[in-house]
């Protein structure tokens, strides 16, 4: 006779349940009120105790839904004549709306399994599937093998086979010609096994078909093969079709299990459907899920993508009431999310914490710690960190070192970066590649040492490292700086020869170059380059620099110049153009490209008005441009006080001062132009690159202006 056993039953009562859209305060206040709850024991002898959906055993706390699904008519006792030598713990809420019938989970282990008695050909049917395997993979091929078949398949002989074959294509095929000899009912689980198969080779529409089929037939879904499904549509980025059967299985009556969970969470999340993540999310929660950290890992990278601080914050709350503890993967899509979020400070404690709690951080982590420590302009947390990693050996390969190159080129690090170009040579598995010779490369360049630069693209070329196309834009740059054209064109050349296609970066660059030249022969040669790069560019140039071109003809030539560049060069291509006009002295054709450029939107900050104060920033401006740009200011003030008009204060002019500590020239420039034009402009010694008048200033100098300007009338 078996032991009694005790049980303990529990009623629970929750609030109101509705897909109504609730605000954060409810949320909190309905999860509080969600553990209210009453025990009724009872006990029962001699009969075998039913499967309970919610019963679960000593130490389950923080498993799976599955497990704490887990049947009663699962657990044995010790042995006929024994009392049970445990207590079963108290089950996990489950959310119940009285209004409705009770939702039915399928099956309590996710499908019916059942258990296989002892056969003696077990070796024979796996050998068997094994040459299945290895056969040809034409279907004529298949179908022969499958003839020398060593016994005749039964239920759990076929399902044996169906779930040793590896190729989807053969299970898919094996499928089929069981439904074809008709030998025994297909259940769900032989649906579900092929479906595995076929998510493997990413044929969604197969499984589609398949499921569809299963409907049609009256054949039951379950959660693993709705999990399947959505799975599947989700990795053959097909959102749609996974929001699709997850909304059936929902209307269907069945409940979702952690798998699902986790996968529709991720589908919401890629479509950017935030609301309806939060909902899903405590929906899954109020039937008493436990979200496992990559749920976590999840959220926290959909608020990182909209840069979500108080979304992040919410997700890190969310796991500290839990008791989940972060693991790797949800601390490194966290930091990215503290990245995009534009919180480096956050971002620092968090990395702290995670080392705190004795997780070791790969090469991903540090990565995105980098990144945000360059991109917050923080040198010195960056070389601590840095130093951090060589001192406890943390590992490192090439997204990472080349990461560290770009931040000390952007900060303008040359002797940390020179450092640790030389480590990567000598490291046996993060040797220098094209992106790190490219870092090396631009900062060079922006100091301007053209030996160092060209010694090493020699050194590229004898290591036989590729030249990339920002590399090469890169050292044309620096030379071009240097004026050494001989060598520009020689660069390019060598790049076109090696494949490199031309970019509008690169063709910058080369117009920049243009711009630099003062003899005719060297603007042909460098011309000649960015013929081949860009030759519509070319022939607008040749337009706008002959006078009798009007400006009709200039504007819609522009027009078609700038609609076919990237967005991001389109500034770019118009400071060069204007300082070539300066350098060949054609003034107007300057102040009509700038006109343009203001006209199609290139220099949306350029003017920025206040009741006390005007100003002119000319920060995103090249020399050429920001003296046109002065001009031209000064002109229409000339203009408003002939007219009377009122004015403010205070007027201001920015030439900024540069991020880059190799920055320099357009303040100076632009001080001297400003002394040229004996504008009444002064450099405030307080803050560099502004410079200030007052409103008496400027009156005064236009007034000063008038009689020699009436002279020349």
């Amino acid at each position: 006779m078996a032991a009694p056993l005790s049980t303990a039953l529990d009623i629970y009562f929750s609030g109101h349940h509705s897909d109504v859209k609730r605000t954060s305060l409810s949320r909190k206040w309905l999860r509080q009120n969600m553990s209210k709850k009453f025990a009724i024991c009872c006990g029962t002898s001699k009969s075998t105790p039913k499967a309970h959906p919610t019963s679960e055993e000593p130490g389950t706390k923080g498993a799976s839904l599955s497990e704490q699904l887990k049947p009663l008519s699962n657990i044995t006792l010790s042995s006929p004549t024994t009392e049970q030598s445990h207590v079963l713990s108290k089950p996990k809420s489950i959310w119940v709306n009285p209004t409705k019938p009770k939702r039915t989970v399928l099956s309590l282990q996710r499908q019916k399994r059942t258990s296989h008695s002892y056969n003696p050909q077990i070796r024979d049917l796996k050998r068997f599937a094994q040459k299945l395997n290895d056969c040809d993979d034409s279907e004529g091929d298949f179908l022969a093998a499958l003839e020398e078949i060593p016994q005749p398949l039964t239920r759990d002989n076929a399902l044996l086979v169906l779930n040793s074959l590896r190729p989807w294509q053969k299970a898919y095929l094996f499928f089929n010609w069981l439904k074809s000899r008709n030998l025994f009912p297909l259940e769900t689980i032989f649906y579900n096994v092929t479906m595995k198969s076929l998510r493997f080779g990413r044929q969604f529409q197969l499984i589609e078909d398949l499921a569809n089929e299963m409907i049609e037939n009256k054949i039951e879904l379950d959660n693993i093969t709705y999990s399947t499904i959505i799975s599947c549509a989700k990795k053959c980025n097909l959102p749609d079709r996974a929001v699709h059967w997850f909304e059936r299985m929902y209307k269907t009556g069945l409940m979702p299990d952690e798998v699902t969970y986790s996968s529709i969470l991720d589908v919401y999340a890629r479509l950017g459907k935030v609301e309806e993540v939060l909902n899903l999310y405590e929906r899954a929660r109020a039937t008493g899920w436990k979200p496992d950290p990559i749920t976590f890992s999840v959220l926290g990278k959909m608020f990182g993508e909209t840069g979500d601080y108080d979304g992040i914050r919410y997700v890190l709350q969310e796991m500290k009431s839990l008791g989940v503890q972060p693991n790797l993967v949800v601390y490194n899509t966290l930091l990215e999310a503290m990245g995009k979020a534009g919180k480096p400070g956050f971002a620092r404690g968090l990395f702290e914490e995670m080392i705190e709690s004795g997780i070791t951080p790969n090469e991903k982590t540090l990565t995105a710690v980098i990144k945000i420590y360059g991109k917050a302009r923080w040198a010195k947390d960056a070389l601590e960190l840095w130093e951090r990693m060589k001192n406890n050996g943390w590992p490192m390969d090439f997204i990472l070192y080349n990461t560290l190159l770009n931040m000390c080129a952007d900060l303008g690090l040359v002797e940390e970066a020179e450092r640790l170009f030389e480590e990567m040579k000598k490291s046996e598995h993060s040797r220098p590649d094209s992106w790190s010779c490219t870092a090396m490369l631009n900062i060079y360049g922006s100091i301007g040492d053209v030996e160092l630069a060209m010694e090493l693209f020699e050194e590229m070329s004898e290591s036989g490292i590729a030249l990339n196309v920002m590399g090469c834009t890169c050292l044309i740059q620096c030379l071009g700086k240097a004026m050494q054209f001989d060598d520009v064109v020689r660069v390019f050349d060598i790049s076109i020869e090696k494949g490199i296609k031309p970019d509008d970066r690169l063709c910058g660059c080369l117009l920049s170059v243009v711009s630099l030249c003062e003899k005719s022969k060297d603007e042909k040669k460098v011309l000649a380059c960015l013929q081949q790069a860009n030759p519509n560019l070319v022939v607008f140039i040749k337009l706008v620099v002959d006078k009798k071109t009007s400006f009709e003809t200039v504007k819609e030539e522009f027009k078609g110049i700038m609609s076919n560049a990237a967005v991001e060069v389109r500034r770019p291509f118009c400071n060069c153009l204007i300082d070539i006009c300066r350098n060949k002295g054609l003034q107007e054709r300057a102040h009509e490209l700038l006109y343009l450029g203001t006209l199609f939107g290139l220099y949306p900050g350029l003017h920025n008005k206040t009741a006390d104060e005007w100003c002119l920033d000319v920060r995103s401006l090249s020399v050429g441009a920001a003296q046109t740009a002065l001009e031209e200011w000064m002109g229409t003030l000339t203009r408003i006080v002939q007219r009377e008009e009122q004015l403010p204060e205070l007027f201001l002019a920015q030439t900024g001062t540069g991020a880059h500590k190799f920055s320099q020239g357009l303040g100076i420039a632009f001080a001297s132009h400003v002394k040229k034009l004996a504008a009444p402009f002064r450099q405030r010694e307080d803050k560099v690159g502004c410079f200030v008048a007052t409103r008496g200033d400027v009156v005064s100098w236009v007034q000063s202006q008038l009689p020699s300007a009436a002279a020349t009338t």
